[in-house]
């Protein structure tokens, strides 16, 4: 607690309940300490950390140059389950982040719904699936993923509602493997996005990693491509992922069972 900011203090505070007060709490202090982490030439305490709101209602930090600060210009976004807490952390590239639960329980008829939210091409590919776990599987790959690119333009289900763009997920013909040195390359479906009222906005120049967490959730990440993917060069998102409890447990779980990349192009 000692870590957040008085506002921050509050906002935990007003929750209702232990269990929402406690989710909260540990957002904040993912948050700061995930950060404070990546200050790599210089040592920034996590509670002195700022933020600030862009037009939308998105946080990020307020970078300071006082105390020979470093300015790395680090974007983040968070997500979270009743289970799972994500922070994706980038640098000098938008991110947009979401977890989902694999077992959601979703109230209504899947398809009455997607059609409330869904574009055309997205529902007729939900009617094509005739298994109904199948299909309330890729229901939420959908889901995880267009809130992960709402997150990363930073406006929110409000200014960008789901119904104005598409996520095309094309299948592989087989999953594909590639080794580099000591590196993993992954592709399996290829994650592309169509957008119908702002064609030029982020959709030319995102892309998409789909992942299953601990068999038990999906995340997705929607970032900005790395400038030297120009040409039509295919170039991987670099993830390093960590299982993480601030001051309790810090564990990189890239290439192991824990993180299996099912979609998009990823290098870890």
């Amino acid at each position: 607690m000692e870590l957040l900011s008085p506002v921050e203090k509050k906002n935990v505070l007003s929750m209702p309940g232990d269990q929402l007060q406690k989710r909260a709490l540990l957002a904040r202090a993912l948050v700061r300490t995930t950060i404070a982490r990546y200050q790599i030439n210089c040592h920034v305490d996590p509670r002195s950390l700022k933020f600030k709101k862009n037009m939308h209602g998105k946080p990020e930090v307020e970078w300071q140059s006082k105390d020979g600060w470093c300015q790395p210009h680090l974007h983040f976004n968070i997500s979270h389950s009743s289970s799972i807490i994500a922070c994706g952390v980038t640098m000098n590239a938008q991110i947009g982040i979401d977890v989902e639960e694999k077992q959601r329980k979703i109230k209504s008829n899947i398809l009455a719904f997607a059609r409330r939210y869904f574009s055309l091409h997205e529902v007729e590919y939900l009617i094509s699936i005739s298994d109904t776990e199948v299909q309330r599987q890729e229901f939420i790959k959908l889901w995880t993923l267009k809130e992960a690119y709402v997150k990363a333009l930073g406006k929110g289900f409000s200014a960008a509602p789901f119904k104005t763009f598409t996520i095309h997920v094309k299948s592989a013909a087989s999953k594909r493997s590639i080794f580099l040195a000591e590196d993993r390359v992954y592709e399996a479906s290829e994650i592309t996005i169509e957008s119908f009222t702002d064609p030029k906005s982020l959709t030319s120049s995102c892309q998409f990693a789909l992942l299953e967490l601990d068999g038990s959730h999906y995340a997705a990440i929607c970032m900005e491509k790395d400038k030297s993917s120009e040409f039509g060069m295919k170039v991987p998102i670099r993830l390093t992922a960590w299982k993480t409890i601030p001051f309790v447990e810090d564990e990189c779980v890239s290439g192991t069972d824990a993180i299996i990349p099912i979609g998009g192009l990823i290098k870890l």
